[in-house]
């Protein structure tokens, strides 16, 4: 059979939007892909919704209508939003439905996420010693990886610093405006060698992907994104994750690398053939990390990356052209897709002030969540 392809995309802006439960936000990015892709809810065979915080999304068809459509439930951490995605595309390559949606949305509380060690099978004693805590984990990850491969601060603060001026140039970003390198660097400090600006906030927001076999895009005469590869994996022995109690001293990896090692091979393309790239940035050493992970650079390699720009969006590899997380927050349920909503934004050439020069073909996403687990998209043009 043909590829799977993407139809029509749709998204609420992210930040905070009062009055508007997640709920409302899946709906209106749900309305906006099927007024892009010119369809009505009616012609949806079925669908997989994320929401970590904000309900059910199965309960949205009060809104949308009552058609009897197959509706699942995804909640798969930060990862969510991506593991909706490949569960859709898989229920068309599989040839029981040609057409149907991913959609992920959220609404969180302000404040870091607070989980609880039961919730990962962990001891209490993890949780006590501030492990639980995303801000103090992945400061203690960079701290770490900074050492062995020779980062440094302004590196940090450079990835920030690009994320803040990519996202005054998206519409749906939450922060939209420019943070100098100085500003950056010398803000309060969350959890060293993180400062305020170098970590993303829970968020709210919404976003809908169409998806369609090949043969319906055809027959609805729309010409397609198409997603060439969709993997999600879980973490190997010896990773060092987030909610996960220690690292190995001989590490067999990560998700990250299983996932893109798999998308690649499946896509039948390399690193050097990704044009732009969206990567997990939840706190900016994540960018730096996945960078490596996902095979675009060597550990120690993106300390002259961020120096040289080459993750600006006129550079080799533009890197998060939206802002990524830092600049649009985090709505777990929705964080993925919104990644692989910029890449069709980009592939189409309709990303305005952040078009990416050159007329992009090729596009690449990576999502990672707890305790270990990452999603990874490839769409060409």
């Amino acid at each position: 059979m043909g590829d799977v392809c993407i139809i029509g995309i749709g998204i609420h802006p992210f930040g905070r939007t009062e009055g508007m439960s997640g709920v409302d936000q899946g709906v209106f990015a749900v309305r906006e892909a099927l007024r892009d892709a010119g369809l009505e809810w009616k012609d949806i065979q079925f669908a997989y919704g994320a929401s970590e915080a904000a309900g059910n999304p199965d309960t949205m068809v009060d809104r949308l209508g009552l058609t009897g459509v197959q509706f699942i439930n995804v909640r798969n951490g930060c990862a969510a939003g991506g593991s909706a995605l490949f569960s859709a595309q898989m229920a068309i390559k599989s040839g029981e439905c040609d057409i149907g949606l991913a959609v992920g949305f959220d609404k969180h509380p302000r404040g870091a996420f607070d989980a609880k060690p039961s919730e990962y099978n962990l001891p209490e004693w993890y949780g006590e010693a501030g492990y639980m805590v995303t801000t103090q984990f992945f400061a203690n990850k960079i701290m770490r990886y900074m050492s062995l491969n020779g980062i440094s601060r302004d590196t940090l603060g450079r990835v920030s610093e690009k994320a803040f001026r990519n996202g005054a140039k998206a519409p749906h970003a939450w922060r939209r405006e420019p943070v100098p390198i100085d500003v950056i660097l010398d803000a309060p400090m969350v959890s060293d060698p993180y400062s305020k600006f170098m970590f993303c906030s829970p968020a709210e927001g919404g976003v809908a992907l169409i998806l369609a076999s090949e043969k319906k895009a055809r027959e609805l005469g729309i010409t397609p994104i198409r997603l060439k590869a969709a993997t999600m994996r879980t973490r190997p022995p010896g990773s060092f994750e987030v909610f996960a109690p220690s690292v190995d001293v001989e590490r067999g990896g990560t998700a990250t690398n299983i996932a893109s090692r798999d998308a690649f091979e499946i896509a039948g393309i390399g690193p050097a053939d990704v044009r732009v790239a969206q990567l997990q940035d939840t706190e900016a050493g994540a960018e730096l990390m996945h960078m490596a992970e996902n095979g675009f650079c060597a550990d120690g390699e993106q300390e002259k990356w961020l120096a040289e720009g080459w993750t600006e969006l006129n550079g080799k590899l533009p890197v998060n052209t939206d802002g990524g997380c830092l600049a649009c927050g985090e709505p777990i349920g929705a964080s993925g897709l919104r990644q692989v909503y910029e890449n069709v934004v980009q592939l189409r050439g309709e990303g305005g002030e952040r078009q990416v020069p050159g007329s992009p073909n090729t596009a690449y996403s990576h999502v990672y969540g707890a305790p270990g687990v990452s999603a990874v998209t490839i769409l060409e043009r």
